[in-house]
């Protein structure tokens, strides 16, 4: 006769029901998502990747920005500004710690044949960008590359990072605007714009904006670029998560920009490394709160590609018939 077995220690038995209960919460299983599915590695590979095509974009933009605002020193200041509110660090205003000088880009002036070779690598490099980006998403949701033709996800990609610079001149433009209206309100009320309560509220007024940006572009991320049919409430949801994690970001940035100067092993390249840490940050923000979405679509049993499920089902039967033939008949016996 087997011997009963012996119960556990009461002490082992709270601690395995204590670590249970932490791997059932949302925010540990959203991290074992992220981190099965190699999210830390996509994310470094993006910021690689993302640093390329925002240094050949900012001299386009400033090429053709060059025939427009040449002479308008507010338009310029607001974009410089803009800028520097989104990639702390990218733009040096005169203090030295930003990695391009504000004059070298207002150099650029007409598009000519830099700005030609400039827009050849922009294309390549940000095409390759976001559809980098793309997979990386569509992998938080275990979906394999969409089935469309090559030229046609070209030109979708194209048309989105031509929005994604028209939102960064919306940011500048809205940016301005919410200054130049608080200054006045505050004016209105006895307020110089030269106290702390001004710059204060100014500051608000700026990450609030970025921030509803900020929003629009993670959900069109998901939404338009990696094409996944997500419920809208979780789409909003977790857009709005990735966006409270980039102004955190944007807020710390020239923290994270100070941390890589103060290291002497790589004082000589700190704003590029320190450019590359926030790059690196900003695209594990936005790919863990696709893995944020991708864990409560599972955890409600919703299929985000039908046609994906079915195929999937489709390949577990065939394997399934394959691994465990039909059993042959038996031989009748004779009378």
């Amino acid at each position: 006769m087997a011997a009963p077995e012996k119960a556990p220690h009461p002490l082992v038995a709270w601690v395995t029901g204590r670590a249970t209960w932490v791997q059932s919460l949302k925010p540990v299983r959203v991290a074992l998502h992220y981190s099965r599915l190699r999210g830390p590695i996509l994310a470094s590979g993006l910021a690689f990747q993302g640093l390329f095509a925002v240094f050949a974009g900012l001299w386009v933009a400033f090429s053709i920005a060059g025939l427009v605002i040449s002479d308008n020193v507010a338009a310029q200041n607001a974009i410089v500004t803009a800028l520097n509110n989104a990639i702390p660090g990218l733009i040096d205003t005169g203090d030295g710690s930003g990695a391009i000088k504000v004059r070298t880009l207002l150099s650029a002036g007409a598009f000519g044949w830099t700005g030609a070779i400039a827009l050849i690598g922009l294309l390549y490099s940000a095409l390759g960008w976001l559809g980098s980006a793309r997979d990386a998403v569509r992998t938080m949701f275990e979906l394999p590359s969409p089935a469309a033709n090559f030229a046609v996800l070209k030109v979708r990609d194209l048309a989105l990072g031509v929005g994604l610079g028209i939102v960064v001149m919306v940011s500048a433009v809205l940016s301005v605007a919410g200054t130049s209206a608080t200054g006045f309100l505050l004016g209105l009320a006895g307020i110089t714009t030269q106290t702390v309560i001004a710059t204060v509220l100014s500051r608000i007024v700026t990450l609030g904006v970025m921030f509803v940006l900020d929003t629009v572009v993670i959900a069109a991320f998901y939404r338009l670029l990696a094409a996944i049919r997500i419920p809208r409430r979780r789409l909003w949801a977790g857009a709005l998560l990735g966006a409270i994690g980039l102004g955190l970001l944007k807020t710390l940035g020239s923290a994270l920009l100070g941390a890589a100067t103060n290291n002497p092993l790589i004082a000589s390249f700190a704003v590029l490394a320190g450019l590359l840490l926030f790059f690196n940050l900003v695209c594990q923000v936005i790919l863990i709160a696709a893995s944020w979405i991708a864990t409560g679509v599972e955890d409600a049993g919703i299929v985000v590609d039908p046609r994906v499920a079915a195929q999937r089902l489709a390949n577990a039967r065939e394997l399934l018939a394959a691994h465990d033939p039909e059993p042959e008949p038996r031989p009748r016996r004779r009378r």
